[in-house]
């Protein structure tokens, strides 16, 4: 009858006696104020945007300093210590859920804009800035940073590099990866690493598109060189209705088809207009199955151009109403509604959980007509924005976390989602992440020797796999254990792809 609470309290005393290990290893390089292993300190930074997972870690560090950091990472190598790095915490995968037995490691300090450089039009800035704050820093030159994700206003760039973020204008002007120059950071040893460089091409393998959506497993990103483009003279906005999603889908098809390509082009379906509208008032169509916005950018007369060939198309396709900005107020009034698409579902649910893959743009209309069908199967509610553009959806699924048969409705709803996408061509995530949350899907996608591979890139940067462990690629064991559960609960329906 005892063993299972001795069982529990040596794991206890043992965690106990890890964290004072770690303590007195960290005080000999940060502050005291710098260090933080009380629960009620720690507890903040028990999750990320995905709230559904949580974990306290044993220790928080939050440097101050490039030196201070390198001590980190060298006194938690030497300890066979994980090490989670941290920005914003506005992930939607939980790619930064602390490890139970490791340090968590904020970066919010790093927030300093070091370099804008007109003339090269770059900006070199530490990992903290956020997002926004380079494109206003930019703005006088008349310049901005085009990635631009719904959490711009708090977002981290170090974030955005580890999850190749996008945004709203990503089909025009790329994702992260399109954007960045250079990234310098430290291994998990401490030693420094540089990937890109300030030139077209830089010396050796081209490492960038390797470290940019690493989620954090590969380096620990302390400085960035981005891009910057020079604003446009202009931008309009067209919203237009459609009664059905199926033509509001091939609209977005046969906009690309046509040979245009907007600054913008998103999706939201009838649920997610009526959430956003009661939270915003953005103006959006209450009556239409589908809304698309669609941006034009450029001179006044490239605009007006565009604008009249795409309001062609998309009336071509059906569009039962278009509407276009009439000035700058009312185009960022359209775009309110998108960029406030996941606060106003908030308002509606207790929780909800935000999905985000890929799919070919041509089935648009397929997936959100097969979520409908879920929504009934799983008996939760689900509103849908898209990046219909480059085919990145963002189903978001309503539940109440307190409810433990909800939760594990919402887990197997999404992952339903993410099956279906990659049964449809596409791929379990866009810009999101894998994190947590999709280590599952993963064995969907990928073939046990494809992960082997991923992994064998872990362990070139991090042989002891002491950054982010746990994260992104599943084990096989994860695998063979989670097709098992899908025999066993009747859930495979593909067995064509490749699993486990």
């Amino acid at each position: 009858m005892n063993a299972p609470l001795n069982a529990q309290a040596e794991e206890l005393l043992q965690k106990a006696t890890l964290q004072a290990q770690i303590v007195h290893a960290l005080s000999a390089h940060l502050p005291p104020h710098a260090l933080l292993y009380q629960s009620e300190d720690t507890t903040p930074y028990e999750c990320d945007g995905l709230t559904a997972y949580r974990q306290r870690p044993l220790v928080v560090a939050l440097p101050e300093t490039e030196a201070q950091v390198q001590a980190v990472l060298r006194s938690c190598h030497a300890l066979g210590v994980p090490v989670v790095a941290r920005g914003a915490g506005t992930g939607l995968s939980g790619g930064a859920m602390p490890d139970a037995r490791g340090v968590t490691m904020s970066l919010a300090k790093f927030n300093k804009i070091l370099e804008v450089n007109p003339y090269s039009r770059t900006a070199r800035v530490q990992c903290g800035v956020r997002n926004l704050a380079i494109s206003e820093a930019a703005a006088p030159h008349g310049l901005y940073y085009a990635p631009d994700p719904s959490s711009q206003i708090a977002c981290t760039i170090g974030g955005n590099v580890a999850e190749n973020s996008g945004g709203v204008h990503c089909l025009k002007y790329g994702l992260t990866l399109h954007n960045v120059l250079q990234v310098r950071g430290l291994t998990i040893e401490g030693e420094p690493i540089t990937f890109g460089a300030q030139a077209l091409d830089a010396p050796g393998y081209d490492l960038m598109s390797v470290v940019v959506g690493s989620e954090g497993m590969l380096a620990v990103t302390l400085e960035v060189l981005v891009k910057l483009v020079p604003k446009p003279q202009l931008a309009r906005c067209i919203m237009a209705s459609f009664d059905d999603v199926r033509k509001a889908g091939e609209a977005v098809a046969a906009v690309i088809a046509a040979g245009i390509i907007p600054a913008g082009l998103e999706m939201m379906d009838k649920p997610m207009t009526a959430a956003v509208e009661d939270f915003v008032h953005a103006g959006y169509d209450l009556s239409a199955a589908a809304i698309l916005l669609c941006e034009s950018d450029g001179t006044a007369e490239e605009v007006q151009e565009e604008i009249e060939r795409m309001s062609d198309v998309l009336r071509s396709q059906g569009a039962t109403a278009i509407a276009v900005s009439q000035s700058e107020a009312e185009r960022l009034r359209f775009w309110s509604g998108r960029k406030n698409a996941f606060p106003a579902s908030g308002r509606i649910s207790p929780d909800y959980m935000c999905m985000d893959s890929t799919i070919p743009r041509k089935r648009l209309a397929d997936i959100l007509l097969a979520i409908s069908e879920m929504e009934k199967k799983y008996q939760l509610r689900c509103a849908n924005v898209f990046h219909a553009g480059d085919g990145n959806l963002h189903p978001l699924i309503m539940f109440d976390a307190s409810d433990p048969d909800q939760l594990h409705r919402c887990e197997l709803f999404g992952a339903d989602i993410l099956e279906t996408s990659v049964a449809m061509g596409g791929t379990v995530t866009g810009e999101h992440g894998v994190g947590v949350e999709k280590l599952n899907s993963m064995c969907v996608q990928f073939s046990p020797e494809e992960n082997a591979q991923m992994f064998a890139i872990k362990r070139a940067f991090d042989p002891q796999g002491l950054l982010n462990p746990g994260k992104v690629i599943p084990t096989l064991h994860r695998c063979a254990e989670y097709g098992k559960m899908l025999v066993r609960a009747g859930q495979i329906k593909h067995p064509d792809l490749p699993r486990f």
